[in-house]
C-alpha cells in the first residue's frame, strides 16, 4: 500500500467560510483522504488555519480582542465546524504555532544564503498617529477609480481595481482613522522568484497529468508580460513571525515579521511536527512525511485548492521549497478547482449573502451538503449553487434513491422474515448480470476516485444505488414470496448485503449515513469489495439487523423557499 501526504487550502481566521470554500478544497481532500484510507493506503491529512497577516489583526481589533486570544478562539470555531461537516484532517493546526514560527526562519535563512532574498528599498505610508508604517490594508480612502469611499489600499471592493496605498484619495489609518499620514522610506525583504524561472517552468511542464486549470494559472504568471516577479516576504506587523535567519537576527529588519504568503505553505510541513498522538505525543518521525532524504520519497502528495491559491502553490511555495537546498518534499499533484458562485450572484461576506458553513449545519446534517457540493464540485468550470437544484439532487439522489433502498429492504425483511437475514435460495442470471453490473460501476467509481474527478465519482456511485433498486424492482421480493419463499430470502439476503456494500462505497461522500447503515447491519465491516462476489455475501443468513431511520428526508417547496429569502443577504 502507498503512502499518501494530503494537504488543502489553509482557511484565513478572520471568520466562518462559506460553502465555495469548502468545495474548493477542504472538501474534495477529505473525500480523497477517506477513499484512499478505505483502499487500504496509509495517509496524513493536514489542515491548519491562516492567522497572519493584516486581515487577523483587523479582526481583533474589531473584535475588542488581542489578537493571539481572537485566532485563538477563531481556530476553535473552525475546527469544530470542520468536524461538523466531518472534514477527517489527521492534524488541523495553526501557522502561528512555535514549530511554524521555527521552520519559517529556518527556510528564510537557506533562501539568503542560497541568494535568493534581496533587501528592496519601499515607500510606505507612515502614520503619525499611530506611530507606525502602515501595510496596504490598513490604509483607507476614496477609489480614484469609482469613487468607494472605503477601498483599502490593495484593492477596491466595490469595482475591484487593484491599488497601492499611495493610489488612495483623502487616505487615513484604518486603524487610528488619522490623516495625518506621510510617505516614508523602508525597506524589505524580497524572495527573488525570478531567479527561479527556468527552473520552475521545467518543473511545471514535467507535470503532464496536472489539471488544465492548474497548468495554465502557473504558467500565465511565468510567461504573461514581464513573467514571473520578485516578491517581497516582510511587512510592517506587529503579529508573525518574527524576521530571523534561522534563530540568529536580521540586521535591518528589527521589528518587521514574514508575510503571510510567505510563512503560511510552510505551515503545511509544520503542521505535521505539531501533530501529537491522543496522549499528547509527537511524531518522533514526522520528517518521513516531508524529507525525501529520510523516507518521504515514496510519499505521493496531493494539494487540493481554488484557482485563486494556485500561483502562490505552483511558484511561490516551490520556490522556497527548491531555493532551501534541503531535500524537502515537492508537491506531486495539485487539483485546483473553479468558483462555486451563489444564486445568480456570488457569495458575500460583507452583505451576508450566501450559506456559510456553520448556518448549513444548523439547517440541515453535512451529508447533505457534502454530497450537494461534491456532486457539483467546479472542477472544469464554475458551478453555481441554487436552492432548486439543492433541493432536486437531496430529494432525487439521496432520498428517492439511496434512502428508499435502505428503507423498503429493510422494512421488507422485517416484515415477513424478521430481523435476521433470512436463509434458502441461490443465485441466477439476475444476479449474475447485477454482478457484472456492479462490477462495471465499481472500477468506473475507484477509476475516477483515483483521477480525483469528483463530480464523476459521484456520478458513478449514484449508479451504484440505482442499479440496487432496479435490481430490487426486476427481483420483486413481495412477489416471489408469495410463490417461491426460498428465492425471496435470497433476494432479501442480497439487498441487505448491497447496503454493506453502499456503506462502504459512500463512506467517503456521505461518511454519517454510511456508519448509519453499517450500524443497522450490526457490521464494522469496512473492507474495501475487492472481489464482488463474496462482498455480496458477506452477512451470511441468520446475521442480525434492525431497520434505521429515515436516513434523508426530502426538502420541502416552503423550506426552500424561507432558505432561499434567509440566505438573500442584503444587495446594494
Amino acid at each position: 500500500m502507498a503512502r499518501h501526504l494530503i494537504t488543502s487550502a489553509i482557511p484565513y481566521i478572520n471568520g466562518i467560510k462559506h460553502l465555495g470554500n469548502l468545495v474548493g478544497s477542504q472538501l474534495p481532500a477529505d473525500l480523497y483522504a477517506r477513499y484512499l484510507r478505505g483502499r487500504g493506503h496509509e495517509v496524513l491529512f493536514l489542515c491548519a488555519t491562516d492567522e497572519h497577516g493584516t486581515p487577523a489583526e483587523l479582526a481583533a481589533a474589531k473584535a475588542g480582542e488581542p489578537v493571539a486570544e481572537y485566532c485563538a478562539r477563531m481556530h476553535a470555531v473552525q475546527a469544530e465546524i470542520a468536524q461538523g461537516f466531518r472534514l477527517s484532517f489527521d492534524h488541523f493546526g495553526r501557522s502561528s504555532s512555535p514549530q511554524n514560527h521555527t521552520l519559517t526562519q529556518h527556510f528564510a535563512g537557506q533562501l539568503d544564503a542560497a541568494g535568493l532574498i534581496a533587501e528592496v528599498p519601499e515607500r510606505q505610508v507612515y502614520s503619525h498617529a499611530d506611530g507606525r508604517f502602515l501595510p496596504d490594508r490598513y490604509v483607507e480612502g476614496t477609489c480614484p477609480n469609482c469613487g468607494y469611499e472605503k477601498a483599502r489600499g490593495d484593492q477596491c471592493e466595490n469595482c475591484t481595481k487593484q491599488l497601492d496605498p499611495t493610489d488612495l484619495i483623502n487616505p487615513r489609518s484604518a486603524i487610528s482613522g488619522s490623516t495625518d499620514l506621510e510617505i516614508r522610506e523602508t525597506k524589505h525583504l524580497h524572495l527573488r522568484q525570478s531567479a527561479m524561472k527556468d527552473r520552475l517552468l521545467e518543473w511545471i511542464d514535467s507535470k503532464t497529468d496536472w489539471p488544465v486549470l492548474t497548468t495554465s494559472i502557473a504558467r500565465k504568471w511565468l510567461l504573461d508580460g514581464e513573467g514571473l516577479q520578485d516578491r517581497g516576504i516582510t511587512r510592517d506587523l506587529d503579529w508573525g513571525v518574527p524576521v530571523q535567519k534561522g534563530d540568529q537576527p536580521w540586521p535591518g529588519m528589527e521589528g518587521k515579521v514574514f508575510y503571510v504568503w510567505f510563512d503560511a505553505p510552510i505551515e503545511y510541513i509544520a503542521c505535521a511536527k505539531e501533530w501529537t498522538d491522543a496522549a499528547g505525543r509527537p511524531d518522533a518521525d514526522w520528517e518521513r512525511w516531508w524529507r525525501t532524504d529520510r523516507g518521504a520519497s515514496d510519499v505521493r502528495y496531493t494539494q487540493f485548492m481554488g484557482k485563486d491559491n494556485v500561483p502562490f502553490h505552483t511558484l511561490s511555495f516551490p520556490v522556497t521549497i527548491m531555493g532551501s537546498g534541503e531535500d524537502w518534499k515537492l508537491v506531486d499533484y495539485i487539483k485546483s478547482f473553479n468558483y462555486l458562485n451563489y444564486d445568480g450572484g456570488q457569495f458575500s461576506t460583507s452583505q451576508g449573502r450566501g450559506v456559510f458553513m456553520d448556518q448549513a449545519l444548523s439547517i440541515l446534517p453535512a451529508d447533505y451538503w457534502r454530497w450537494w457540493l461534491l456532486s457539483h464540485a467546479p472542477e472544469s468550470s464554475d458551478s453555481e449553487f441554487t436552492w432548486e437544484n439543492f433541493q432536486t439532487s437531496v430529494n432525487k439522489d439521496l432520498a428517492d434513491v439511496l434512502g428508499n433502498f435502505v428503507s423498503r429492504i429493510t422494512k421488507f425483511c422485517r416484515s415477513k422474515f424478521g430481523e435476521t437475514l433470512p436463509s434458502g435460495g441461490q443465485w441466477d442470471e439476475r444476479e449474475g448480470m447485477l454482478l457484472a453490473d456492479l462490477a462495471t460501476r465499481l472500477a468506473a467509481y475507484e477509476s475516477a476516485m483515483d483521477a480525483i474527478e469528483v463530480r464523476k465519482a459521484a456520478q458513478e456511485l449514484r449508479a451504484i444505488w440505482v442499479l440496487g433498486n432496479e435490481y430490487l424492482q426486476s427481483a420483486a421480493p413481495w412477489t416471489s414470496f408469495k410463490t417461491d419463499p426460498d428465492r425471496a430470502a435470497m433476494q432479501t439476503r442480497l439487498g441487505l448485503n448491497l447496503i454493506r456494500l453502499y456503506a462502504v462505497l459512500s463512506r467517503p461522500f456521505i461518511p454519517d449515513a454510511a456508519q448509519q447503515m453499517m450500524e443497522a447491519l450490526g457490521s464494522d465491516d469496512w473492507s474495501w469489495p475487492s472481489d464482488l462476489e463474496p462482498a455480496l455475501r458477506a452477512l451470511p443468513p441468520g446475521h442480525a439487523f434492525t431497520v434505521p431511520e429515515v436516513s434523508f428526508r426530502k426538502i420541502t417547496d416552503e423550506e426552500r423557499a424561507d432558505w432561499q429569502t434567509r440566505f438573500a443577504g442584503v444587495r446594494t
